[in-house]
């Protein structure tokens, strides 16, 4: 299971001491480097963005109506139901990389339609930039629930919905403007913040020191010349999630220290570990700039990790330590590209989260409501485990009950259910997660629903 979020610049800087830092609506015009710029119809310098017309969809035999735009640098899409009940759902994007055209998008997993029909209005803003952004989101995302105050009517209740990096937005969107959302639905979000940072560190450090090929500071060949040796000695390379288990002592030690720093033991953790293993060798080859939202690995860190199993090999010892290239952007209490999370919502959050997701792991989840509970918060925060193993990979019916259950608690007040996701005894039963996952997927053999038993 990831430990919480290094939190103590004291403890940070001692061990760093030890070690030496290494580790189409409108065109483009010229780049900027400004910071967020309070004007703006039209995109900051270098980047597009395509918004393409939205058809209207028929709700209760009337259209809805669509406005489209660009405001603050960020295009933007807002779709209100002829019968509004004068709420209002933002919804927030995941990551896209580090391209330069923006694009907004309607809400996914059925919620587009749901939200209308029940007499929702939705927008949603491209940001203005891309990139692990998340000051852009959060900052973005107020801006456009603003400007739907001016440009159609203030809402009587304001919610916040989405999913991956559009979690981490939420998560401290909630913190940023305290009080001014009503309810939040983060979907695979990245809830504990940098620590997915640090988890993306670990599984190429330790599988580095598994297998005798150092390779930190990655170099321009890791994918084609240390990452092939290092599934060589592992026995990765023809691991499947279906077929027979290939690992090597050591291997089995690296899908091992990998479950716990994920999570912990759970259903199908070693199915998702055979998913993901590949993947998770390619997150740490970015390219960009220098600034932590075009490379956020400078933020990750191992100083103060303690890696489970520790034999065959002892991993603890033998292990690269990398301090935080950029320990100031780490430790900021402020809104910045790649911000912390304190843990401090204001209002309900219900979250839902793949047990096998490893791109966005469910520690993520465990992170998150150990800061909750630390701040005597946890009465606001509502989790639900799904038992599938692609990233964001939720039905309409999961993504739909978990946000009528949010309306309904904030409306009347009374906290629906939720999963324990902090109990390592509990999280490791056979049927953890059976209780909100979809069984007709299941039934259906929908995506890697059936990397689980039958609940």
């Amino acid at each position: 299971m990831l430990s919480a979020p290094v939190r103590t610049l004291r403890r940070l800087l001692a061990a760093a001491a030890t070690l030496t830092l290494t580790v189409g609506l409108v065109g483009a015009v010229p780049a900027s480097a400004t910071g967020h710029d309070p004007g703006g119809g039209e995109p900051l310098p270098g980047y597009t963005i395509e918004n393409p017309p939205l058809s209207p969809l028929v709700v209760g035999g009337k259209a809805t109506t669509v406005r489209q735009g660009v405001h603050r640098h960020a295009g933007y899409l807002i779709e209100v139901p002829a019968r509004w009940n004068g709420d209002l759902v933002l919804w927030a994007h995941g990551y896209r990389g580090q391209g330069t055209v923006l694009s907004p998008e309607p809400p996914g997993f059925g919620l587009r339609q749901r939200l209308l029909e029940q007499g929702y209005a939705w927008a949603s803003s491209s940001y203005d930039r891309n990139g692990f952004d998340i000051r852009s989101g959060v900052l973005g995302t107020k801006d456009l629930a603003d400007h739907f105050g001016r440009t159609v009517r203030r809402p009587q209740h304001t919610y916040l919905a989405g999913v991956s990096m559009g979690g981490y937005v939420i998560g401290r969107s909630m913190e940023q403007f305290p009080g001014y959302y009503d309810g939040a639905l983060p979907m695979c979000g990245v809830l504990g913040d940098q620590t997915l940072l640090d988890f993306y560190l670990d599984y190429n450090l330790v599988a580095q020191a598994l297998a005798g090929v150092p390779a930190y500071p990655t170099p321009a060949d890791y994918l084609t010349n240390a990452v092939p040796r290092i599934q060589a000695a592992l026995g990765l390379a023809g691991l499947t999630p279906t077929g027979p288990d290939t690992t090597t002592d050591r291997g089995r030690q690296l899908r091992a220290i990998t479950v716990n720093r994920s999570g912990g033991p759970r259903p199908g953790a070693d199915a998702a570990f055979a998913v993901w293993k590949d993947f998770l060798f390619s997150i740490t080859v970015t390219s960009g700039g220098d600034s932590p939202a075009q490379r956020p690995g400078q933020l990750s860190t191992n100083l103060l990790t303690r890696y489970t199993p520790n034999s065959p090999v002892d991993v603890n010892a033998g292990v690269r330590r990398v301090a935080p290239e950029n320990v100031v952007q780490r430790l900021l209490p402020t809104l910045t590209e790649v911000p912390r999370i304190a843990g401090r919502p204001t209002a309900p959050v219900l979250s839902l989260h793949g047990l096998g997701d490893l791109f966005v792991p469910f520690s993520m989840e465990q992170a998150y409501a150990t800061d909750v509970a630390r701040h005597g918060r946890g009465k606001l925060l509502v989790q639900r485990a799904i038992r599938a193993t692609q990233h964001c990979e939720f039905t309409p019916a999961e993504a739909g009950a978990a946000w009528d259950d949010l309306v309904s608690w904030v409306r009347t007040g009374k906290r629906p259910a939720g999963d324990t996701v902090t109990d390592p005894a509990v999280v490791a039963r056979p049927d953890y997660g059976c209780r909100f996952s979809d069984r007709d997927a299941y039934a259906a053999g929908v995506g890697t629903r059936r990397l689980y038993p039958a609940c």
